[in-house]
């Protein structure tokens, strides 16, 4: 019997180490497993995030991604929509949203009304509520108004439009804080060229019951002001069927008692070209208008309204200059 015990003595550590070496074993392909499931998972989740990029870059237009990036940058928390989808008139594009200070104060805030750009065949208010809560975090009313877009309507439709949201403006701006006594205008390229018209041809808004000089001043970015004969494309297709091509261009409406226009222009702008802003100052100069111009060096024609969202102040401090200007004369 004793004999017999370092046999079992040598065959018990044996036969411990094979069951641990089969646990070792075992294990390892857990691991395995566990490793090729995480990196299965990451795989997938690198898929759909550059899936979901992809959607977000090739599917949602570059306004409305500017809109979602201002949306989660950080700031501005003093500000709130105080209205949304408003009709100013009957047509389905014919309402509007306003923003406004999440802190009300008893006294009166200017009010400004921003009109988009899009060629006059594109863009709709949501995808511009960046520049809506821009202006409302520097204490302004601000409203942001759709428009009705060629091919369904030509000009002077939209400008028509505009000016209908100009009236509600002056009737309803009081019920959200506003100053109805204190109201400027503010646009981008196309929204800049309607801005330009309401504010220098008066009779759009005096057309539609209002008194011009409810305009305290305007703030334009990139507008197209003398631009005929007119390009094939966005410019024909709104402008082409009206008879008259003088009464189309804002360049040929300058006026002495215009209001005050801050006129914006990147010099590296190849979509509204440079002469457009430098010849209307130039023209309002001329008759005795106040006007400042303000060039941005090497700014293009998207770089002035990125200027009015969060992440793209620095590039261009458009939403700065206009907010001291359009103060100043809301005074």
């Amino acid at each position: 019997m004793l004999g017999l015990l370092p046999w079992r003595r040598k065959w018990r550590p044996t036969g411990l180490r094979v069951r641990a070496s089969s646990r070792t074993v075992a294990g390892d392909i857990v691991k395995q497993g566990l490793a090729m499931n995480i990196r299965s998972a990451a795989i997938a989740t690198a898929a759909a995030l550059l899936a979901a990029f992809g959607a977000f870059y090739f599917l949602v237009p570059p306004p409305a991604q500017l809109n979602m990036i201002d949306w989660i940058t950080p700031g501005e928390g003093n500000v709130t929509q105080v209205a949304e989808a408003v009709a100013y008139g009957p047509a389905a594009r014919q309402q509007l949203d306003v923003w406004a200070p999440a802190s009300r104060s008893a006294e009166k805030l200017p009010v400004v009304v921003f009109f988009y750009g899009g060629g006059w065949h594109d863009g709709d208010r949501g995808s511009y509520a960046f520049a809506g809560r821009a202006f409302a975090n520097q204490g302004f009313v601000a409203v942001v108004p759709d428009y009705r877009l060629v091919p369904g309507v030509r000009f002077p439709t939209f400008v028509q439009d505009c000016a209908l949201a100009v009236k509600w403006a002056r009737d309803h701006a009081a019920e959200f804080g506003g100053d109805p006594a204190r109201i400027s205008l503010a646009g981008h390229s196309a929204g800049a060229y309607n801005a330009a018209m309401l504010a220098l041809d008066a009779h759009f808004l005096r057309d539609v019951g209002v008194d011009p000089k409810v305009v305290r001043a305007a703030a334009l970015l990139a507008g197209p002001y003398n631009f005929a004969p007119f390009d094939p494309g966005a410019a024909q297709n709104a402008f082409g069927a009206w008879p008259i091509v003088a009464q189309t261009q804002p360049i040929s409406f300058a006026r002495r008692d215009a209001p005050p226009l801050l006129l914006m222009q990147g010099t590296a702008d190849d979509t509204v070209k440079p002469h457009n802003t430098t010849d209307l100052a130039a023209r309002l100069k001329s008759v005795g208008a106040q006007v400042v111009l303000r060039l941005y060096p090497g700014k293009s024609h998207n770089d002035l309204v990125m200027g009015l969202s969060k992440p793209f102040r620095t590039n261009a401090r458009t939403l700065a200059d206009s907010v001291v200007f359009l103060k100043l004369h809301s005074q």
